[in-house]
């Protein structure tokens, strides 16, 4: 139901697009292309139980719109190794960024392919926290990925791209950077997020919703 809900978002979104503003907000990235994946059920994997002896030292994202590419933390090992292992079982592709924040917090949000903000491999247990910011002010810089979750030691699949400094508290493991593709992230962010409103099943833009420019996952790759 969660996920013919999603869709039923998109589809709104596509058939009743927003209407710029009398400043002419752009509604898409240029060279953003239609995406073709499709909500799905998250994978069942088998979840690592130690860390990886060679951790992989970067991931490529790419997107319906361009690479992002990251350079992997090894002060994050356990993060690390499990996005890995994510990633080389291709539990990313073809899934959507289901969240955009462009109020105080500046983020896009990925790597739950039920696009329902809640979803992990099947029968995986929350793992633990690793390489938390220290200190005050700007806790996440933009550039930094960083793990979603629900709480201490919750960590699962889905993770969170920067495009613009932003505090938070200290609760969400850092495990890379980005290295390419920030400014791609920084135009996702100006053209906004939006959500739909029940009664008039109208779309209108928000601090934090789905972005307004799709973001779809193709593939992802480490080495």
């Amino acid at each position: 139901m969660i996920m013919k809900k999603f869709i039923a978002l998109l589809m709104v979104f596509f058939l009743f697009p927003l209407t710029a503003t009398a400043a002419d907000r752009p509604t898409s990235v240029p060279g953003c292309t239609k995406p073709t994946s499709k909500v799905h059920t998250p994978a069942t994997l088998k979840q690592p139980k130690t860390v990886d002896k060679v951790l992989a030292k970067t991931m490529t994202i790419t997107t319906n719109c361009g690479v992002i590419t990251i350079a992997l933390n090894p002060a994050a090992p356990q993060t690390v190794t499990n996005m890995a292992t994510l990633a080389r079982a291709k539990y990313f592709d073809k899934s959507f960024c289901h969240r955009l924040t462009t109020e105080l917090i500046f983020v896009l949000q990925c790597g739950d392919p039920s696009a329902r903000a809640n979803g992990s491999p099947g029968s995986w247990k929350g793992y633990k926290d690793e390489n938390l910011p220290k200190g005050t002010g700007i806790t996440y810089p933009a550039g930094t990925v960083a793990m979603a979750n629900s709480g201490p030691n919750t960590n699962g699949s889905q993770f969170f791209l920067v495009y613009q400094d932003t505090t938070l508290p200290a609760k969400y493991s850092i495990w890379g950077k980005i290295t390419s593709g920030l400014p791609l992230l920084i135009e996702i962010g100006k053209v906004g997020a939006y959500k739909v409103d029940s009664a008039t099943n109208k779309a209108y833009y928000a601090g934090d919703g789905y972005p307004v420019q799709t973001v779809e996952i193709k593939t992802v790759t480490v080495g």
